[in-house]
């Protein structure tokens, strides 16, 4: 095998609080016990890498530190195990994913439960952690994703967010096969994807909503009907929607966009016994979902749940949609100079599905 290099490239945010990133050259790092080396090929960029970089998220416990390598939808190539790892089912060679959490203790109630995410100790890939914007990368190799060998990288790449989101999203909606399902933020990154999850993995009718630009990727990728969000006010596009469902309105609506407004807008879609799911995490200062009174949730006996990310089980699952064909992203490939004007599009809503940047 070749020898490694001493030094690499990542993308940093180098001024946190701004849309602004910079290449930087850092020192090759060593996998320690439990861990791999992963030279990475490929990673998605999400509207939570944005949150980050911005500090726009008003939850998170600490603020984001000048030097933050971002991203969290990475692929590569093992090039080196730490020790005590040659046993593990990774070896290297082999092509694997990092995801937004990139390790887990594995030992908590959380991660007994499979609430992954919620794991006291686990580590976020991008922020406090360096994450993907970067040519190497280290990942425990009991949590990295392994690609399957049908799945070209890039696309690859949205699955391990965009993907194993809105795929855990859609189960925990518990909508049946032929029920409806409105997608807000349909075109987005996780919402495009989302579409065809829920129509092509799992039999749901999808109706997307989103500006009128991304009307087209959203009916290619399995929606039934497209609602325009500019042409309506609130209770146009909750009469359109119950119109377009037979009269109930939808078993599920999964907020996929980071908007107040999509959030009180999702009851009115709701038919009796019908679910919210919250993906979209809305910047500045949290507020409650607008219309989602006591009396309201009573007489519909609606449900309001929510998803961070999913499990590595969701993940492998997710990645044999992909493997398949079920799912295809639809994306576009910058090199990492373009990081910056990335965040700027998509900061601008200007996005239609998903941007991977290539780091070979």
């Amino acid at each position: 095998m070749a020898e490694l290099p001493k030094k690499y490239k990542a993308c940093v945010y180098n001024e946190p609080g701004k849309v602004s990133t910079k290449i930087e050259t850092l020192d090759m790092p060593e996998p320690g016990p439990g861990e791999c080396l992963i030279q990475m090929t490929h990673s998605g960029v999400c509207h939570s890498d944005l949150g980050v970089m911005e500090n726009s998220w008003a939850t998170l416990p600490y603020p984001t530190q000048p030097g933050q390598v971002g991203g969290h939808e990475g692929v590569g190539k093992v090039v080196k195990l730490g020790p005590g790892s040659e046993t593990s089912t990774v070896k290297v060679g082999d092509r694997v994913g990092v995801k937004w959490v990139s390790g887990t203790c594995g030992n908590c109630p959380q991660c007994h439960a499979g609430a992954d995410a919620l794991c006291p100790q686990a580590k976020v890939s991008g922020y406090y952690t360096p994450g993907t914007f970067q040519q190497y990368c280290i990942g425990p190799v009991n949590y990295v994703t392994p690609i399957p060998d049908a799945l070209d990288s890039a696309d690859a790449a949205p699955m391990l967010c965009a993907g194993v989101t809105t795929y855990a999203a859609l189960r925990k909606s518990n909508a049946r096969s032929g029920q409806w399902v409105v997608i807000s933020g349909a075109g987005g990154g996780l919402g495009h994807i989302a579409c065809q999850l829920a129509s092509r993995g799992m039999a749901l009718r999808v109706i997307g909503v989103d500006a009128p630009s991304k009307k087209s990727v959203v009916m290619d990728c399995g929606a039934e009907h497209f609602i325009d969000v500019t042409a309506h006010n609130d209770k146009s596009i909750a009469k359109e929607v119950v119109k377009l469902t037979g009269g109930l309105g939808a078993s599920a609506v999964i907020v996929c966009t980071a908007s107040n407004k999509a959030y009180a807008q999702a009851m009115d879609f709701l038919r009796f016994d019908g679910t919210i799911v919250c993906v979209g995490m809305p910047e500045g200062e949290p507020q409650a979902i607008a219309k989602a009174f006591p009396q309201v949730m009573v007489f519909k006996q609606a449900n309001i749940t929510a998803v961070a990310v999913g499990t590595r089980k969701d993940a492998i699952e997710c990645m044999d949609f992909a493997a398949r064909g079920l799912v295809k992203t639809h994306f576009r490939t910058e090199k990492m100079e373009k990081l910056t004007d990335v965040f700027q599009e998509m900061k601008e809503g200007k996005l239609i599905g998903r941007v991977v940047i290539d780091l070979q």
